[in-house]
């Protein structure tokens, strides 16, 4: 079943029925195990594949036991209730927009995205109108960055850009990498509204360069493990922030109407 998926990139629930020669109800508890593991993902009328290209590098899963995917797919989900049918939507190339763009795949969007792994996702998406943003590739991340990218992001305008970080504290935002903080600004730029999606694990660090400070951030999503001192802090500046649980991760997010 897999394997068919991943061919087709979209199969309906009747073709998938007819060429696996099995039951309906098989076919939805299997696809039950595939979207726990983040293969495929279901939506109407059939499902994706949303697993790993071994040209491409994807995103895997961590140790179970460690509880960061759980923490990323609960901030994903939360993430993607921000977002209208029929938005522009800029995903930069982190692990946790990783998973925001699983939570998407299958819906009516304009996506832009400097990542080659979530361009991956839609590009087998009828309902996505897809633009992804060209120059220099960072080969560990598979993100474009650079002149050539920051050019492009000058061009365009998105509604929301949704960005990850690798470090939180008081002065602001930060990631590890010169270049991408270069284009992450760009993006900010090109964006009416800028996101940012964090596990609590990054809050009290730093990182080589600074993207930007906390005014320029309209909205925080963060796990429910964000310890209480930062709550206080952040309810103090204009950036609004949004608690994750996961306790509620399996609830599917209800697209908004405005």
């Amino acid at each position: 079943m897999l394997e068919f998926i991943r061919q087709q990139g979209f199969v309906s629930i009747p073709e998938l029925k007819d060429s696996l020669d099995v039951s309906e109800s098989t076919i939805r508890r299997d696809l039950e195990s595939l979207e726990e593991s983040g293969e495929a993902r279901r939506t109407h009328g059939g499902v994706f594949y949303t697993g790993s290209v071994s040209s491409i590098r994807q995103f895997h899963r961590p140790n179970a036991n460690d509880g960061a995917w759980d923490k990323k797919r609960a901030i994903a989900l939360e993430a993607a209730k921000l977002v209208s049918d029929h938005d522009t939507v800029l995903l930069d190339g982190g692990s946790t927009t990783y998973e925001l763009a699983k939570q998407l795949v299958g819906r009516p969007l304009q996506i832009v995205t400097n990542s080659l792994p979530v361009a991956n996702l839609f590009s087998a998406s009828d309902s996505v109108d897809l633009v992804v943003l060209g120059g220099a590739i960072h080969n560990r991340t598979g993100v474009t960055h650079g002149p050539y990218t920051d050019q492009m992001l000058e061009t365009i305008n998105v509604q929301k850009a949704f960005l990850s970080v690798a470090g939180v504290n008081e002065k602001g935002f930060y990631n590890s990498n010169m270049l991408l903080v270069e284009t992450e600004r760009c993006m900010m730029n090109a964006a009416d509204r800028t996101i940012i999606v964090a596990d609590s694990t990054k809050f009290g660090r730093s990182s080589l360069a600074r993207m930007c400070e906390w005014n320029q951030v309209d909205t925080l999503v963060v796990d429910h493990e964000l310890n209480d001192s930062w709550r206080d802090r952040i309810a103090s500046l204009k950036t609004k922030l949004i608690l994750a649980s996961i306790d509620h991760q399996e609830q599917q997010p209800s697209p908004l109407t405005s």
